[in-house]
Formats: structure tokens, C-alpha cells, sequence
């Protein structure tokens, strides 16, 4: 898992969260507001609902964020993180200690390179699918 994880405020807008994606070679941001985590923003909300819905880089990352936020803790077990990928059709979870503090972000590839490629696999598999309850659409 990547364990450096930077912010995004939900105040900001959306063109702070994508330079700052940029910058950090990064397609996720978690989003977080008096210290607890409310949301996440992704390059394709941005792109995607953004555009959809006719909203400029001037957009608060509040209006476009997921805020349904699905995470792992720290102590999972990695078979069991790659089911709830593959279930729920993601590619990254932002990672909680047992205080549900923000400890990291793991994603299939980190999960793949770390030996479970053949696992991996099988969740990518499952995450592929179209549609499902965390797909790009209007909210």
C-alpha cells in the first residue's frame, strides 16, 4: 500500500485536487474534513461527472466526490481485501487502522506486485464487469 497519502479538502475545487493528482502521479484522492475521511475524488469524477455535468475546474470537490467511502484495515487479510474489490467493483481502497484512521491506500496493482498477482487477476476480473453500484454515473 501506499502509505504517504495526500489530501483533498472538500472546499477546494476541482482543479486544486486534479494539479495536485498530477503532481503525485496519482488517480485517487481521499477527502478529508475535521480530520476524519468523507469522501474520495477521482481523475475520472473529475473528468467524467465534472463534464457531465457541465461543472468547470472551478467545481467544489464536494460536488463531485464519492461520498460513499469503502475501505480495508490495515489488518485484513489480502485474500479477503481483493473479494471486496472484485464485490464491489473497485480498483483502490483507502486503508484504516482499527481507530479508523487513515493509514494508506492499496490498490490492485499494489496487491498484484506484492505476490498475489493470480489473485489480482481474478478480482480485475470481477472489477471489469460493467455497471455495478459504484459506477461513473450522475448522482
Amino acid at each position: 500500500m501506499t502509505r504517504d497519502v495526500r489530501m483533498a479538502n472538500p472546499d477546494e475545487t476541482a482543479a486544486e485536487a486534479a494539479t495536485r493528482m498530477a503532481e503525485l502521479d496519482a488517480g485517487i484522492l481521499p477527502v478529508s474534513e475535521n480530520d476524519r475521511l468523507v469522501g474520495m475524488i477521482t481523475d475520472r469524477d473529475i473528468a467524467i461527472r465534472g463534464v457531465a455535468m457541465s461543472l468547470g475546474p472551478d467545481a467544489k470537490v464536494r460536488d463531485l466526490m464519492s461520498t460513499e467511502v469503502l475501505y480495508c484495515y490495515d489488518d485484513e487479510d489480502v485474500d479477503d481485501v481483493l473479494r471486496n474489490m472484485s464485490q464491489q467493483q473497485i480498483r483502490r481502497l483507502p486503508v484504516l487502522d482499527r481507530n479508523k484512521r487513515l493509514v494508506g491506500i492499496v490498490s490492485l496493482a499494489d496487491l498484484a506486485c506484492s505476490g498475489h498477482d493470480a489473485e489480482a487477476g481474478e478480482a480485475l476480473s470481477g472489477i471489469t464487469q460493467p455497471g455495478g453500484e459504484h459506477s461513473q454515473t450522475l448522482h
